[in-house]
């Protein structure tokens, strides 16, 4: 089995990295007629395009910040960031192989069976955030008056944004599109309730927060997604336990898996296992990536988008006003 591990110690950069791993992991795929395989390879293709011709970031970070203009407008009394990234090669490779385990998983917990691979296609195509833009906003406590909920506050500007940008971004060249997701947001505007996945709501695991919209750029035929949270649910994201699962907890799920789906039932899920396994394993201090370098799993200096992904923009609006009521 090929893995993304077997190419991170020779000193290449990230896009030479790209194009072997894919490179072996479609003639590999061919080989032995996995359609998986080939899917993920075509994801990784995705990944070395928008490296190599990233040119169009400008203009779709200056059509962003209009949006961060309108905010600054409408908004003035809020604090808020901007921030873009292009995904990361690891963290583009371990959401990859998750989904891959996680549907499986809970496909054969359902049903007892497992899914076909078109089905499995299907959930790895989805995959829409290899450019992501995050909006972060709070609430300055100046602003607060004796016996206000500072949390319910802010939810009501977030959800009021949310139901700004759909229609803000398309303007612009940016189409919405359907989340397919079942569950619903109670809290967005209905007009835009089915683009939406809303983990406030639905938070996901170690309480993850955020909601989510995924646009596909008319201009550079791309797909971006857009986040936005509270300063204190990015900070759980980061900092928190949604950035830093407990190890134990997070092998706790990983072993109920293999235990519930034996080696050898289906293949891409013991494929995707290891894969993810090889990920969570790696010792960052020893790999040799170019422009990357790592004392350890928590002190890593990232020049290349290698681990933290590579960022676009950052802006930034600190309230300016310490008195006014809202």
């Amino acid at each position: 089995m090929i893995s993304l591990n077997d190419y991170l110690y020779n000193g290449d950069t990230v896009v030479k990295i790209l194009h072997c791993y894919s490179r072996d992991l479609k003639q590999s795929a061919i080989e032995n007629n996995n359609g998986i395989d080939l899917a993920h390879s075509n994801l990784l293709l995705l990944m070395i395009d928008l490296l190599e011709h990233n040119d169009f970031l400008t203009a779709q970070s200056q059509k962003i910040r209009e949006f961060y203009r309108y905010m600054a407008d409408r908004y003035p009394f809020l604090a808020f960031t901007f921030k873009g990234r292009i995904k990361s090669l690891i963290r583009l490779e371990e959401k990859i192989n998750g989904k891959i385990v996680e549907y499986i998983y809970d496909y054969h917990c359902k049903t007892g069976g497992y899914p076909s691979e078109a089905e499995i296609k299907d959930r790895i195509g989805r995959i829409k955030d290899f450019i992501a833009y995050r909006i972060v906003l709070s609430l300055p406590k100046c602003h607060l008056q004796l016996g206000d909920d500072k949390y319910e506050m802010e939810l009501e500007y977030l959800y009021e944004i949310a139901d700004a940008l759909p229609d803000f971004l398309e303007e612009r060249g940016f189409k919405p599109e359907i989340s397919g997701l079942e569950t619903i947001s109670s809290r967005v505007a209905d007009p835009y309730k089915q683009y939406y996945r809303d983990y406030i709501e639905n938070p996901g695991d170690n309480d993850y927060r955020s909601l989510h919209i995924a646009f596909f750029d008319n201009t550079s035929r791309s797909n971006i997604e857009v986040q936005i949270r509270t300063k204190e649910m990015d900070d759980n994201a980061e900092i928190g336990l949604a950035n830093h699962p407990g190890y134990e907890k997070t092998q706790e799920n990983e072993r109920a898996r293999r235990e519930e789906i034996p080696v050898g039932e289906n293949k891409y899920f013991d494929d995707a296992y290891e894969r993810g396994m090889l990920l969570q394993k790696l010792d960052l201090s020893k790999v040799d990536v170019n422009m990357f370098g790592a004392v350890d799993n928590n002190m890593v200096n990232d020049g290349c988008g290698f681990y933290r992904g590579r960022l676009i923009l950052p802006y930034e609006h600190l309230s300016r006003f310490q008195n006014d009521l809202i």
